[in-house]
């Protein structure tokens, strides 16, 4: 695919899906409507290269456009999961920080469509520098993210959790400048999935998750289905799934036309959910998986 190769054409093609027909206020239902915390999350695209010694750089010329991810660390809740960095609002100092990003140079304000969007609609462009204003603050807090280095493109609608109660609102951003990340405490390390791979209906499987017996009680159903991506690259084998899954592959179906497979008609991963994954109480805790039919480690 052409746009895979240049990223000037991908970015204006983005831009004009993103913002396209249902560009509407009603995107943004109220974030404090009934008991559901208000979180909001920035997928992050990135041509990324090596540089000497094999450092990953998305500074640096050249190399494939891709979505950047972080994997959560051994001491938080969902240990191990790719994510997307973002977190939820802070009251007391958010606000704050989404009234710079309405001042000139940033990200928002060099955004095309702010200066239609804060006249159409004042109220949602108000909400819109609140959630961003989150996001890029969790990217700094997570991966030391450079938000004078970041194009704002756009927003997706907002995700439910069924396991937290929450919802999600993602933003999508472009990194043009950025030397390096410092992943903090929270997270493991960085991870970078090329869109090309992302595209490739062999990469996707059904990830099914057995309850481990102490949580049978808040889990009565048992063992449910999910479907997943698997990436794979050298430093071994990671899966996609939950709520990021639904982020990445709704984005994918908007400015890409494209859907993942039926998961019913695709290979079966298993993996345990435990009390460490879900309470992050364990350093050991994590959603534990079996790649074996992939030939890989469960890391």
């Amino acid at each position: 695919m052409k746009l895979l190769n240049d990223p000037v054409l991908l970015r204006g093609h983005l831009l004009r899906e993103l913002n396209g027909s249902d560009f509407l206020p009603g995107l943004f239902p109220d974030p404090c409507e009934g008991d559901l915390a208000p979180s909001s999350v920035i997928l992050l695209l990135a041509r990324r290269s090596l540089q000497r010694g094999g450092v990953p750089s998305v500074a640096h010329p050249g190399g494939e456009i891709c979505i950047v991810l972080n994997k959560r660390s051994r001491r938080v809740r969902q240990a191990g999961d790719l994510c997307c960095p973002g977190g939820t609002v802070e009251t007391e100092l958010d606000p704050w920080l989404a009234r710079i990003l309405m001042l000139p140079g940033s990200p928002l304000w060099l955004w095309p469509h702010w200066s239609r969007f804060g006249r159409r609609w004042p109220q949602e462009a108000r909400l819109l520098a609140l959630l961003l204003a989150t996001s890029l603050r969790e990217s700094w807090e997570e991966m030391r993210l450079n938000p004078l280095g970041l194009r704002f493109l756009g927003f997706l609608t907002p995700q439910r959790l069924r396991l937290y109660q929450r919802v999600i609102y993602p933003m999508v951003g472009w990194i043009y400048f950025q030397r390096r990340f410092v992943p903090s405490w929270e997270v493991e390390s960085i991870v970078y999935i090329p869109l090309a791979s992302l595209l490739k209906a062999d990469r996707y499987a059904r990830l099914r998750l057995y309850v481990s017996p102490e949580l049978r009680e808040r889990f009565p159903e048992g063992a449910r289905d999910y479907p997943c991506f698997i990436h794979e690259d050298g430093d071994g084998i990671e899966i996609l799934w939950g709520a990021t899954y639904w982020i990445v592959t709704r984005f994918l179906e908007k400015v890409l036309s494209f859907s993942p497979p039926d998961p019913d008609e695709l290979p079966l991963v298993p993996g345990v959910l435990d009390e460490g994954y879900v309470y992050g109480r364990c350093a050991c805790g994590r959603m534990r998986n079996d790649l074996g039919w992939m030939g890989g480690d469960s890391r």
